[in-house]
């Protein structure tokens, strides 16, 4: 059983949001104008690798987030309103990158947050021309939308992305958006999930005939493992297309993943960077992954139409937050820039190993903004 008190989660919530605006506040003030990926050693601004800028979105993200902790108008809310405007603002022409498969993370994490607060529509044409941008990625031959590294590649993480193409489609009453958004996911859930609520990374097709090949991996352990962030991206995903579309397949997809993520973690919530990885492997955890899976877990809940299954989802996304803020929270570690440790980018390469991961950082926020909403 878990339990919960709604006072002491309150301020450990309302403490870990602090620390995060505290440690993203003197980044801004270190190293103005820079947008942050992965920590070396607790420092975000480093030589490390980046291959693409599918991050650019989150750090702006968060700063949009703190703003709504503030009265209007006060000293606070304007700072953070100001720094999310600039940090949103260059991100504009991105709407037309065709490089990547990752404009939901970068427009659906500031864009949308912005013009929700100014209902200005010419926010709103930016999110959306960003949506038509992604859909040019789609396959005909295969039904899928392609990743950023080869037209016959699928990768679980564009289940995060493929929102904001049913967000364009809603918008402009395009059935055919709609119809890219729906066939993508449904070739994600055919290929990409398995029957027991798990996931592969990436699929590959033939592009000559659109027939499935195989699945396969960059990040997880091997093709036929689990990589923990896919499966928590798959969750979070198909719970997001489930609200856009009320498919009810995709909500029986986000609840297969949840129910292999909460069997398969630690007894805390936080997995391993791959579930299936060997046992003296398997001791790398990665936080990222638990703080997608929190808010995940706490925006499937409210979907649900079973009101105990959907107790039993929230429950264990405020534990798995209890956790974060608990054990691996940055605030005891001096000189660490980054607000969550223990977050993994990419093992095999290793690159922001047992670091602050910038998509860690934002769903981490997400999650902890989400819950403060509503506990106590």
């Amino acid at each position: 059983m878990i339990h919960f008190e709604p006072e002491s989660d309150r301020a450990l919530f309302t403490s870990a949001l602090q620390f995060a605006q505290e440690q993203v506040r003197n980044l801004v003030e270190k190293h103005p104008g820079f947008y942050p990926m992965y920590t070396s050693d607790g420092v975000w601004k480093h030589e490390g690798p980046a291959w693409t800028h599918w991050c650019d979105g989150f750090f702006p993200g968060m700063m949009w987030i703190f703003r709504k902790h503030f009265e209007p108008g006060t000293p606070d809310e304007k700072y953070w309103l100001e720094q999310a405007i600039r940090y949103s603002t260059p991100l504009e022409s991105r709407k037309h990158d065709r490089d990547v498969h990752d404009l939901g993370f970068i427009f659906l994490s500031t864009y949308l947050r912005w013009f929700r607060l100014t209902k200005d529509p010419a926010l709103n044409d930016v999110i959306i021309q960003a949506g038509k941008t992604l859909a040019m990625r789609f396959k005909e031959k295969g039904g899928y939308l392609r990743s950023f590294v080869a037209d016959n590649s699928l990768f679980v993480d564009i289940m995060m992305n493929v929102g904001i193409i049913f967000y364009a489609a809603r918008e402009t009453n395009d059935r055919r958006l709609r119809d890219i958004a729906l066939r993508h996911c449904l070739t994600t859930r055919r290929v990409l999930v398995r029957g027991d609520g798990s996931t592969a990374h990436e699929g590959l097709f033939d592009t000559d005939t659109g027939e499935f090949l195989k699945q396969t991996t960059h990040q997880g352990f091997r093709g036929d493992s689990c990589w923990s962030r896919g499966l928590a991206w798959s969750l979070y995903g198909f719970a997001t297309s489930y609200e856009y579309s009320r498919d009810p397949r995709f909500l029986d997809t986000s609840e297969m993943c949840a129910d292999y993520y909460i069997t398969h973690a630690n007894a805390d919530g936080v997995p391993p960077w791959d579930f299936n990885a060997p046992s003296e492997s398997r001791k790398q955890v990665d936080t990222s992954a638990a703080a997608i899976a929190a808010s995940g877990l706490l925006r499937l809940s409210r979907l649900l139409h079973d009101p105990v299954k959907g107790h039993f989802y929230w429950s264990t996304g405020l534990r798995i937050l209890q956790t974060l803020c608990e054990k691996h929270l940055a605030d005891k570690t001096p000189g660490w820039e980054g607000v969550l440790k223990g977050g993994v980018y990419h093992v095999h390469k290793g690159l922001g190993v047992n670091e602050s991961v910038m998509w860690g950082e934002y769903f981490f926020i997400e999650a902890l903004d989400h819950a403060l909403s509503v506990v106590g």
